[in-house]
């Protein structure tokens, strides 16, 4: 029988079980997925704790993305054929040996990626060029400052932003991730806990400062962030997980700066057309070697509460993936 892992009741990753469901049959027009791997992203944390946007009514299974091969289609389905390699998108349920999607959710593995970067690949990657392209409208040539540079979003930023024609300044905790970012393209590098990056942003740009911050930590990375901005910057609030920082009205203004909320899935939600350049453009990008998740760690599906904790305690660099046997 299929395996699952299930929330019951909301809580650390520990509180979350593995159980075995029954297969349940197709509605005309679904498609049943072998899941051979899931991706870990914060949200997933969040949610099972209740802190997400998106609460679903319990029991419900975590993971945003998976990818796989269709195993099952009910009826015609233009497009989708068994045995189709996919990457499969969704809100919740992605932790699980098979899962039942709707052709709309599912789209072609790479052919450069295995199962693992294809569970890993449009929810970072996704995000980050949401907020490059369509909310901050990046320029070639302008200088972009991508705080948590050895996460997933991070180092997807980072990818992007040379794609883009932007000098990428790269800044995280540890020495080890700024080399994977220093290796995805980064420009140049800022650890933390040498200098305050806000004084080493001046010095890399000549007090100019940077055009566009992409800022995934929040708290007080977020406030000084501000003091390190060009003229016309724009900032954008990719997530939280160092808290929630202020906004210094007073240094928004001076510098005629622009604070931007990006979330690219509610983005396509409200409006679907947004969809099809971006997943064109990282497919293309994908195809191309050009860009491709960093996974640090390939765990089992049974290990899953050692996986969502590997994101907890920012031990990951870059991506974390389940795999299924």
């Amino acid at each position: 029988m299929p395996r699952a892992v299930v929330c019951r009741e909301l809580g650390p990753p520990e509180q979350l079980k593995l159980e075995t469901f029954e297969s349940r049959p197709l509605k005309p027009g679904q498609v049943r997925v072998a899941v051979r791997a899931a991706g870990i992203n914060f949200p997933d944390v969040l949610m099972a704790e209740g802190k997400y946007q998106l609460k679903p009514d319990l029991p419900f299974m975590p993971g945003m993305e998976s990818a796989g091969d269709v195993v099952e289609i009910a009826g015609a389905v233009d497009g989708v054929a068994v045995g189709d390699k996919v990457i499969v998108k969704l809100r919740h349920g992605g932790y699980a040996d098979e899962l039942v999607a709707e052709p709309s959710q599912l789209t072609p593995l790479p052919t450069t990626f295995d199962y693992a970067q294809g569970a890993t690949f449009l929810a970072a990657h996704g995000t980050a060029w949401h907020a490059l392209y369509d909310r901050a409208q990046i320029e070639p040539g302008e200088t972009l400052l991508v705080h948590g540079a050895g996460g997933g979003v991070g180092l997807a930023a980072v990818e992007l932003g040379k794609v883009a024609g932007a000098t990428v300044i790269a800044a995280a905790s540890s020495e080890e991730k700024l080399a994977i970012a220093k290796a995805r393209g980064a420009d140049h590098t800022v650890l933390y806990s040498r200098e305050p990056f806000r004084d080493a942003v001046k010095r890399i740009t000549d007090g100019r400062g940077v055009d566009v911050v992409f800022d995934p930590v929040g708290g007080e990375i977020f406030e000084e962030s501000q003091r390190c901005i060009a003229w016309g910057a724009r900032l954008l609030v990719i997530g939280f997980t160092g808290g929630i920082g202020l906004a210094r009205t007073n240094l928004i203004l001076i510098k005629g700066a622009s604070v931007l909320g990006v979330r690219a899935g509610e983005a396509v939600r409200r409006d679907p057309s947004l969809a099809a350049k971006r997943f064109a453009h990282l497919m293309q990008l994908a195809e191309e070697r050009r860009i491709a998740p960093n996974i640090s760690h390939r765990l089992p599906l049974e290990r899953y509460a050692e996986a969502m904790r590997l994101l907890i305690d920012r031990k990951a660099i870059g991506r974390v993936a389940l795999t299924m046997d």
